[in-house]
């Protein structure tokens, strides 16, 4: 699972890293939660960054209020889903990070973790995408979730999912390619290889996402 991340590198080095421009001033968040508009890179639109909420709302959703906005997707199961089969083969996307928290079981409660790579640059996560339209008003949403896979040998110490983190820009184009079958973006939907990530425990400040400044990123005493 994946329920909150970072980004906080500057916008000229994610603009460089991954040969895109913002669309609006790029966000810093050290603790981003659902429902925020973070940068995501589309399929339809490689070369712009833009600001998108986190969240899926599908296009065919008729109740927003009762929809249940997933901000993740299991990655062995898009096929099976109708929220993501579609998406699969035309919306998918890049979330741009720099690191993400998961929470460690510890006896009767929980641990939070901050895991980024080792040489702390930005990366990709495997998104889905797709854009809601307000009938009454004509509002367009559009929104996104993060793909999750099995743990790698690091994650799973601490969780039985993580995040699907594309492991090199040729993997991050090839997830965006218009000409690949959905046999080969799925192919695409595996873990991290074992040691390109580090972690370390972080405060319960984390927890809230209220909290949001570096202090959250302060190792746990």
């Amino acid at each position: 699972m994946c329920g909150r991340y970072t980004f906080i590198a500057p916008a000229p080095t994610v603009e460089q890293r991954f040969d895109a421009t913002f669309t609006e001033p790029a966000p810093t968040s050290y603790n981003a939660a659902p429902s925020q508009r973070m940068p995501i890179v589309t399929n339809l639109a490689p070369h712009e960054i833009r600001l998108v909420q986190w969240g899926l709302i599908p296009a065919w959703v008729k109740d927003v209020r009762a929809a249940a906005k997933p901000i993740n997707a299991r990655a062995e199961t898009l096929g099976e889903k109708p929220s993501f089969r579609q998406l699969l083969q035309r919306r998918r996307c890049l979330v741009l990070a720099d690191s993400f928290y998961e929470w460690q079981q510890k006896g009767r409660g929980k641990v939070p973790h901050r895991i980024l790579r080792l040489d702390e640059q930005p990366f990709a996560f495997a998104g889905l995408w797709d854009e809601w339209a307000d009938r009454s008003t004509g509002e367009v949403v559009p929104t996104f979730t993060i793909v999750t896979t099995e743990p790698n040998e690091l994650m799973a110490r601490l969780h039985n999912r993580m995040p699907v983190i594309l492991p090199s820009r040729d993997a991050e184009l090839a997830w965006l390619a218009e000409d690949a079958t959905a046999a080969e973006h799925q192919a695409l939907l595996r873990p991290l290889p074992d040691g390109l990530l580090k972690e370390y425990a972080v405060t319960t400040l984390v927890n809230s996402p209220a909290h949001n400044d570096p202090a959250v990123l302060q190792p746990a005493a």
